[in-house]
């Protein structure tokens, strides 16, 4: 049976990010659950030993005992077989932010994300955060080009909207406009949302923001402990 998605908004790693992360362990199956972190989104710029260790000590924080960075920062190392195997036997595996333009092209088609796909369908967690919620669905907006390009795919008919209470509100119009059969879902900071586990269409917030749901006619606004449906489809 498939495991849980968990989508959130950005500033990962403090404050009420703990309520969400917490969850994600639990659905994992608990603090000894294997962790893998995937810091890729974080590559462009360099900064993925920093950020990557930034979610270690997170973790860690949060009682988990077993807990590991998978270092794929590009093409090869996405078809590294060891990274490969660390992610298919991960009960966690989190995406963290960044450039989602570079990780939706590194992951596409790799043994990495061929493997992160097995260990899903076998009940385990995909997380991401800001970047990584936004490539797992079915498209998402790469702000370094302006343009909105096909996700890897996870949660079909979606689109994340991160940083939802700052910036990433200004995207809502346009992509209204330019993915008008999709469901938007514009996710504040410290905040994030849980799917039930075997199933894409019920999901749970957790943190401290609230989250904006824009379906194609309508938009509604949920908060910490809400439940809200989504398409099965």
């Amino acid at each position: 049976m498939p495991g849980s998605l968990v989508l959130e908004g950005g500033a990962e790693f403090g404050g009420r990010m703990a309520d969400v992360d917490r969850q994600a362990l639990s659905l994992a199956g608990g603090v000894q659950a294997p962790v893998v972190i995937l810091p890729t989104a974080a590559a462009p710029d360099h900064n993925h030993q920093h950020a990557g260790n930034n979610g270690l000590h997170w973790f860690r924080s949060l009682g988990a005992t077993n807990i590991s960075l998978a270092m794929v920062i590009d093409q090869v190392s996405a078809n590294n077989p060891e990274n490969a195997r660390a992610v298919r036997s991960a009960r966690l595996i989190y995406l963290l932010g960044g450039f989602p333009a570079y990780l939706e092209q590194t992951l596409r088609g790799s043994s990495v994300w061929a493997a992160a796909l097995e260990a899903y369908q076998s009940g385990a967690v995909i997380a991401g955060s800001s970047a990584g919620a936004m490539v797992l669905c079915e498209d998402y907006f790469d702000p370094g080009t302006g343009q909105t390009r096909p996700g890897l795919g996870l949660l079909p008919r979606t689109c994340v909207i991160p940083h939802h209470n700052t910036f990433g509100q200004q995207w809502a119009g346009k992509l209204r406009a330019r993915l008008p059969q999709s469901i938007l879902l514009g996710i504040a900071e410290q905040t994030g949302i849980v799917s039930q586990a075997g199933e894409q269409s019920t999901w749970t917030v957790y943190g401290g923001g609230e989250v904006t749901v824009y379906f194609p006619l309508s938009s509604r606004v949920f908060r910490p402990k809400d439940e809200f449906k989504l398409p099965a489809d």
